[in-house]
């Protein structure tokens, strides 16, 4: 079995691993000033002006995103109260276990963190998973079935609108997620990334994001990982607020969720 997985792992994540637009600028950056002579004083000037513009619009623009990101969880957060105390009602109510579901995500660079989430399942999900791994309706590392036997009633709604997910807005305020960018993922998932999916974890994980905008569970892995890749490199508060508008009918119209 494990080496089934492995096959059908390599021959579909075949991703283009050409550096991304910035990387390419960079290069071009460091050919133009190889050439120069820096015995000229304005030479190294310009160099130390452009390097410090560079950092200084990055860290501006780091600003924004995360004054933004905390802005907007505390507003939904308390405008979205109301259905979160009910769905913590429902939740303890209707099965056993508790009311939220902590799992271990891995973050930027690799650091991993403990994400939030109403819980969907019952309480041994974790250990019956090994018993449905041939059940697996996904490709890649990731798991994924629509009639997945370890989601209760209440959980299938919850998933469905995505309602299960509102307590990663904690996540953000703490700053461990964003409100948009890549799904955190598993770390048995990213142990059987390769080179060119490892690239996902180059940005502050969200809880929306341009895959979720995009099909999000009737993608297969390569698609998902190309649509990650593509938000890092294009990735600004005005593509944020876009996502963001696009995930308000994504929502609503339940696509790709279960």
């Amino acid at each position: 079995m494990v080496i089934e997985q492995s096959t059908k792992k390599h021959n579909i994540i075949d991703i283009d691993t050409r550096p991304n637009l910035k990387d390419q600028k960079a290069a071009r950056m460091l050919e133009i000033y190889s050439k120069g002579s820096f015995s000229s004083h304005r030479m190294a000037s310009r160099l130390r002006a452009s390097l410090l513009i560079y950092v200084i619009r990055g860290k501006i623009l780091q600003n924004l995103k995360r004054s933004f990101d905390v802005i907007v969880s505390l507003f939904a957060l308390l405008l979205l109260s109301p259905i979160m105390l009910g769905t913590a009602a429902l939740v303890k109510l209707t099965s056993e276990g508790p009311v939220f579901f902590r799992q271990e995500r891995v973050g930027k660079w690799g650091k991993s963190f403990y994400c939030f989430k109403f819980r969907s399942m019952y309480i041994d999900a974790e250990k019956r998973k090994q018993e449905l791994i041939q059940e697996n309706e996904a490709d890649g590392p990731v798991f994924k079935m629509k009639n997945d036997p370890r989601i209760t009633a209440i959980g299938r709604i919850l998933r469905k609108t995505s309602i299960d997910e509102l307590p990663q807005l904690f996540n953000v305020i703490k700053g461990d997620m964003s409100l948009v960018g890549p799904r955190p993922a598993i770390p048995q998932e990213v142990d059987e990334y390769d080179y060119a999916s490892l690239g996902r974890l180059n940005a502050i994980p969200g809880i929306t994001g341009l895959q979720q905008v995009s099909g999000r569970s009737d993608l297969d892995f390569q698609r998902w990982i190309e649509l990650d890749l593509q938000y890092i490199e294009e990735q600004s508060l005005l593509t944020d607020i876009k996502i963001l508008l696009k995930t308000i009918p994504a929502v609503v119209f339940a696509r790709g969720a279960y």
